[in-house]
C-alpha cells in the first residue's frame, strides 16, 4: 500500500529531475489522422504485393495461351499428314484391288468352263467382287469429298481425272435415268469442282498464275470451251480496266494519244494470242475465237479514237489520224508473225475516218489558198519553193504570187502531217485531192483574168476576189505562177509521197490494200490532171485574149467577112504588093508586142512563152473555123463574092501558119485548121461560080507572099499606099490592142532576130496537143 500510495504522489507532484520516455511521448502527442495515414501506407504495400503476384500468373498464363495455336497448328498438319497417309493407303488398296479384279477377270476367262461346272459358288465370288468395287467407290467419293471441302483443288482435279482415265465410262453420256448411283455421284462432285474453279477464276483480284491453273483444272475437267470464253473476258476485263486508267490518269495529247491506246489493245492482244496458243494449243475452234475477240477489241480501239480525236478540219487531226494509222498497222504487222491478220480490218474500220480528215483538212486548205477567210497567215517557205515564185515579183504585185505561196505552203504543211503508211495506203486519195486543189486554184486564177467564165457558178469563188489581172504583164506573171507551180513546185513538194508508193510497189506491201483504197495513180497521169487545168487556165486567157482583139470596145467585131467581099476591092491589091488583111497585120504587131512583155515577165521560161503564144495561135484559127456570123455572110447567097476576097483570104490564112513557123511555134494545128478554113472558103466561093483553079496561084506563092509580109512588118513597111484614112484606121487599130508599151508598131521593127519574138526551141515543149514536127 505504501508503494501505490508513493506512486501516486509522484503522480501528483511530477519531478523536474525525472526524464520522460519515447514511447510515453508518441502516446501523448500522436494524432488519429497520423495513425490513420500510417495504417493506410501498411495496406498499400500488402496490396501492391498482391498485383505483383497476379501479374506474374497472368503472364504465365497468357505464354501458355500463346503455345496453344502453334500446338493446334501442328497437331493440324500432323492430322493432314495421316490423312494423306491413309489417302494413299486407300488408294493402293484400291489399286491392289483393281489389279485382283482383273487377275479374276482373266482368270474366269481362262476356266470358264470351270467355273460352268461350279455355278452354285460363282454368284457368291460375284457378290464379293461387287461388294469390293462399291466399298472402292465409296472410298473414293469420300476421299474427293475431303478434298473439296478442304479446298485442296489440284488433288481433286488429279483424282477425278484419274477415275476417268481408269473408267472410260464415265466420259460417256448416257440418260439420266439408265446413269448409275456411282456415276451421278461422281457427275456431281465434278460439278462442284468446277463451279469452284470456276468462281476462282471470275475473282477480280485473281492473279494470272491463279487464273492459268484454273483455266488449266477446267481443260482436265473437259470443260475447254468454257475455260477459252472465261479466258477471253478475264483479258478483256483487264484491258478495259488498263484503258480506263489511262484514260483518267493521261492528259490525253491528241497527237500521242491514239498511239498510246494502240499500245495497251495490241500489246493485250499479242498477250492474249500467245498465252492461248500455250494453254489451249493449235485448236482452230479457240483460234478462230481469238480472232473474234480481237477484232472486236479493235472496233472499240476505232471507236474509242475517234471519239478522243481533235476536231477533223484542223491539222492536229489529220497529224493524229496518221500516227494512229501508223502505229497500228505496224501492231497489225506483228501480230501476223502470230498468225493473226487483222491489218484489212483494221483499215476498213479507219478508212471513212481518214478520208473524212483528209476531206475536211482540204476544205479547209481551199479556203486558206483562196484567202476566203481573210486571215493574215505567216508562209514560212524555204528558199527552195520561194525563190522560183519570188523571181515573178518585180514584173507584177505580189497578191497573186502571195496566193501561190499560200497553196505551196499549206500543200506541204499537209504532207509533212503524213506518217509513212498512211501515205502507202492514202497517198493515192491524197494525191488526187491535190490536183483537185490545183484545180480550185486555177479557177480563181481565171476569175483574176479580165472577163467573164464559165467556171463563175462554183460556189467558194462568188465571194470578191482580192486582186484583178488587168495588165499583159500581171496576167503573164499570173500564168507563169501556175505553171512554175504545176512543173516545178508541186513535183519536189509530193515527191515524199511518191517515193513511198513506188517503195511500197517493190517491197510488196501494196498486197495489203483494200480494193477501195488500191488508187494505182500513174505519176504521168497525175501530172495530166494538173496539165489539164492549166490547159484551161491557158485556152480562157488565150480566148479573151483574142476576143480583145477581134471586137471592139462597142462589141463590133474588126474581123468580119466584109474584109473579103468585093466592096473594099480598093483594099486588095495583088499586082505589086499583096499584104495581109489589117486585122491579122495588127494580130501580127499584137502577138509581138507580148511576146516582148513575155519575154521579160517570164525570163528563163521559154517553155511557157512558146506554149502560151502558139495557142494564142491557135484560138485565132478557130474562132475563125466557128465563127457562125463569119461563115453566115460568106455561104449567103444574096452576098457577091470576087476572086480576090479568095485570094486574100487564102494569104491571110497562110501569114497565120507562117507567123507560127517563123516564130518557132508548133503549127501543125494551126496549118490543119487553117486548111479547113480555106477548103471551106474555096467551097463558098465555088458555089457562087468562082472558079479557085483559075482564081488562085500555087501555094509556094502564097507562102512567099506571108514571108515577104512578116519581113516588111518587122522591118516597118506597110502593105500598100494606102489613102489617109485607111492608114489612121490602121494605126487605131494596133493602138486599141497594145496596153503594156508606149512604143508605136513601127518601133517593132528594132527587135531583129528571130529569138527576140520568141526564142525558145521546139524541142522543149513536151505539150502533146501542141508539138509539132512541122516547125
Amino acid at each position: 500500500m505504501k508503494m501505490v500510495e508513493s506512486s501516486e504522489e509522484d503522480e501528483d507532484f511530477p519531478s523536474m529531475e525525472s526524464v520522460t520516455p519515447q514511447s510515453k511521448i508518441n502516446t501523448i502527442y500522436q494524432s488519429k489522422t497520423e495513425k490513420g495515414i500510417r495504417k493506410i501506407c501498411f495496406e498499400l504495400l500488402d496490396l501492391k504485393d498482391a498485383v505483383e503476384n497476379l501479374c506474374s500468373n497472368t503472364r504465365t498464363k497468357y505464354m501458355a495461351f500463346m503455345r496453344l495455336p502453334v500446338e493446334v497448328v501442328e497437331l493440324k498438319h500432323e492430322l493432314n499428314e495421316l490423312q494423306k497417309h491413309i489417302s494413299s493407303q486407300g488408294i493402293l488398296v484400291q489399286d491392289i484391288m483393281t489389279g485382283v479384279f482383273q487377275e479374276l477377270e482373266r482368270w474366269s476367262h481362262v476356266v470358264g468352263d470351270v467355273l460352268d461346272a461350279n455355278n452354285d459358288q460363282t454368284p457368291e465370288t460375284d457378290n464379293i467382287i461387287s461388294d469390293e468395287k462399291e466399298n472402292r467407290r465409296m472410298q473414293f467419293l469420300e476421299h474427293v469429298d475431303v478434298l473439296l471441302a478442304e479446298h485442296k483443288i489440284e488433288e481433286a482435279i488429279d483424282a477425278i481425272d484419274s477415275e476417268e482415265r481408269n473408267n472410260p465410262e464415265l466420259k460417256q453420256t448416257v440418260d439420266a435415268g439408265e446413269c448409275s448411283s456411282f456415276k451421278s455421284s461422281f457427275m456431281e462432285r465434278k460439278s462442284i469442282l468446277e463451279n469452284q474453279l470456276i468462281e476462282i477464276s471470275q475473282q477480280p483480284s485473281v492473279g494470272i498464275l491463279e487464273l492459268k491453273k484454273a483455266l488449266s483444272g477446267l481443260l482436265k475437267l473437259g470443260k475447254g470451251p468454257m475455260a477459252h470464253q472465261i479466258f477471253l473476258k478475264s483479258y478483256g476485263s483487264h484491258l478495259q480496266r488498263s484503258i480506263e486508267d489511262f484514260l483518267a490518269l493521261c492528259p490525253c495529247y491528241p497527237e500521242t494519244y491514239s498511239a498510246t491506246l494502240s499500245n495497251l489493245v495490241f500489246s493485250m492482244i499479242s498477250s492474249a494470242s500467245r498465252d492461248s496458243g500455250l494453254m489451249f494449243g493449235d485448236n482452230p475452234v479457240y483460234s478462230n475465237k481469238i480472232v473474234q475477240w480481237a477484232e472486236w477489241e479493235i472496233e472499240s480501239l476505232v471507236r474509242l479514237v475517234i471519239e478522243n480525236a481533235p476536231p477533223p478540219e484542223t491539222s492536229s487531226a489529220l497529224r493524229a489520224v496518221c500516227v494512229c494509222v501508223q502505229a497500228t498497222l505496224n501492231h497489225c504487222s506483228a501480230l501476223e508473225k502470230q498468225g493473226l491478220k487483222l491489218t484489212k480490218l483494221l483499215l476498213v474500220l479507219l478508212q471513212p475516218y481518214v478520208e473524212e480528215v483528209l476531206e475536211l483538212n482540204f476544205r479547209h486548205a481551199r479556203k486558206r489558198v483562196l484567202d476566203l477567210e481573210g486571215g493574215e497567215e505567216s508562209m514560212p517557205l524555204s528558199p527552195r519553193f520561194a525563190s522560183p515564185l519570188s523571181a515573178l515579183v518585180k514584173s507584177s504585185d505580189r497578191t497573186h504570187i502571195d496566193c501561190g505561196m499560200r497553196f505551196i505552203f499549206v500543200v506541204k504543211e499537209i504532207i509533212d502531217q503524213l506518217s509513212q503508211l498512211s501515205i502507202m495506203h492514202f497517198g493515192g486519195n491524197v494525191l488526187t485531192r491535190i490536183a483537185l486543189l490545183f484545180d480550185n486554184y486555177v479557177d480563181i486564177l481565171i476569175r483574176s483574168l479580165t472577163g467573164a467564165t464559165e467556171d463563175d457558178n462554183i460556189m467558194e469563188l462568188k465571194d470578191p476576189l482580192s486582186f484583178k489581172a488587168e495588165t499583159d504583164a500581171q496576167q503573164l506573171a499570173l500564168l507563169g505562177t501556175a505553171f512554175t507551180i504545176a512543173e516545178e513546185l508541186l513535183p519536189m513538194v509530193v515527191s515524199r509521197i511518191w517515193n513511198v508508193l513506188n517503195e511500197g510497189k517493190e517491197t510488196g506491201n501494196a498486197d495489203n490494200l483494200l480494193p477501195s483504197m488500191s488508187i494505182s495513180l500513174d505519176p504521168k497521169e497525175w501530172r495530166r490532171q494538173l496539165q489539164h487545168s492549166l490547159d484551161k487556165l491557158r485556152d480562157h486567157f488565150c480566148r479573151q485574149y483574142v476576143l480583145s482583139f477581134i471586137y471592139s470596145r462597142d462589141g463590133e467585131t474588126k474581123l468580119d467577112a466584109q474584109i473579103y467581099l468585093g466592096g473594099k476591092e480598093q483594099d486588095l491589091i495583088w499586082d505589086s504588093d499583096p499584104f495581109p488583111s489589117l486585122p491579122f497585120q495588127a494580130l501580127f504587131g499584137k502577138l509581138k508586142q507580148l511576146a516582148v512583155v513575155a519575154g521579160d515577165v517570164l525570163l528563163g521560161r521559154e517553155k511557157i512563152q512558146k506554149v502560151l503564144l502558139a495557142r494564142l495561135m491557135e484560138t485565132v484559127v478557130i474562132w475563125l473555123s466557128d465563127e457562125q456570123e463569119f461563115w453566115g455572110v460568106l455561104e449567103h447567097s444574096s452576098v457577091p463574092l470576087r476572086p480576090v476576097g479568095l485570094q486574100q483570104l487564102v494569104l491571110d490564112m497562110h501569114f497565120t501558119v507562117e507567123i507560127a513557123r517563123f516564130a518557132g511555134y508548133p503549127s501543125r494545128n494551126v496549118h490543119k485548121i487553117s486548111s479547113s478554113i480555106i477548103a471551106r472558103a474555096v467551097k463558098a466561093f465555088s458555089a457562087r461560080g468562082i472558079d479557085p483553079q483559075s482564081s488562085l496561084r500555087e501555094d509556094e506563092w502564097f507562102m512567099e507572099a506571108a514571108k515577104g509580109a512578116i519581113n516588111k512588118l518587122l522591118n516597118g513597111g506597110s502593105g500598100s499606099d494606102v489613102s489617109e484614112d485607111e492608114d489612121d484606121e490602121h494605126i487605131i487599130m494596133e493602138g486599141e490592142v497594145i496596153s503594156d508599151s508606149d512604143e508605136s508598131p513601127s518601133s517593132l521593127s528594132s527587135i531583129e532576130t528571130h529569138e527576140s519574138f520568141a526564142s525558145a526551141r521546139m524541142e522543149e515543149l513536151e505539150t502533146p496537143v501542141l508539138t509539132d514536127s512541122d516547125s
